[in-house]
């Protein structure tokens, strides 16, 4: 059924799209209405399937087949291209990187392609497909066997290819930080992975929203001593901002 937008309703998809997922609280406080009016507009949009509703937010509808991958590249999208856009800060002509596979990754690539001459190391189909064949860089894939929901190589062959560099720029972007459990994964060979990419670099660099903070997964990746900089969209509370500041950690919080 197509719906004759309102202003205010082609603001809110503006919002979703840019975002991926926003709350209603925060859609009625940046549109500066009432709670009600929000679920009215909402309600509307929501039966006409411009989005879809879930637990006190709205995101965009999935598109028939798309990729679970695809779809959570569109999860808190503002945020995730600003923490890019400074870890890109980081990154000269000419240096090399190894990055582990996630959508804060591959967006951190796309950013990428206004460096030149980079050696690229990874296990992301996703990201070597981004920076293969242009600007004069160099990427090296690791082997196996490719996750069919990220496109990556895992297992130990990709391990074992990981193990043969070294970088000057080791990125990758974690599942959950907890204060007392440290950086963690739900997936073992995801897991495995990154803690490679970690003891490969000179610089060791977290990229992840503050949506993973006071959270704990099922695979512990690292230690904290083990990063020397995270960089985010959000202020760690309290335990984990000790917990970064007491391992040496450099905090970057950036401006969504």
């Amino acid at each position: 059924m197509a719906l004759d937008l309102s202003k205010r309703q082609s603001e809110i998809l503006a919002h979703v799209r840019e975002s991926g997922t926003v709350s209603i609280a925060s859609l009625a406080e940046t549109l500066g209405v009432s709670l009600e009016t929000i679920r009215r507009d909402v309600k509307s949009l929501v039966e006409s399937r411009e989005v879809l509703k879930r637990h006190g937010s709205i995101a965009m509808p999935y598109e028939v087949g798309e990729a679970p991958f695809e779809r959570r590249l569109r999860e808190r999208a503002a945020a995730k291209r600003a923490i890019a856009r400074r870890a890109a800060r980081l990154i000269e002509d000419g240096d090399s990187l190894m990055l582990d596979t996630g959508t804060t990754t591959s967006i951190f690539a796309r950013e990428l392609l206004k460096k030149r001459n980079l050696t690229v190391v990874t296990n992301s189909s996703d990201i070597a497909r981004t920076l293969a064949t242009v600007n004069g860089n160099r990427v090296y894939m690791a082997g196996g066997e490719l996750n069919g929901s990220n496109g990556a190589a895992f297992g130990p062959s990709a391990i074992a290819f990981a193990a043969s560099f070294h970088v000057r720029h080791a990125i990758i972007s974690i599942g959950a930080l907890d204060a007392e459990f440290g950086p963690s994964d739900s997936y073992l060979a995801e897991a495995e992975f990154a803690r490679m990419v970690l003891s490969r670099g000179e610089n060791r660099i977290i990229i992840s929203d503050r949506s993973k903070f006071g959270r704990t997964a099922l695979i512990k990746v690292c230690d904290f001593k083990d990063i020397t900089r995270l960089i985010s969209d959000g202020i760690p509370d309290a335990k984990l901002s000790a917990a970064l500041q007491e391992a040496g950690v450099n905090v970057n919080v950036v401006a969504s």
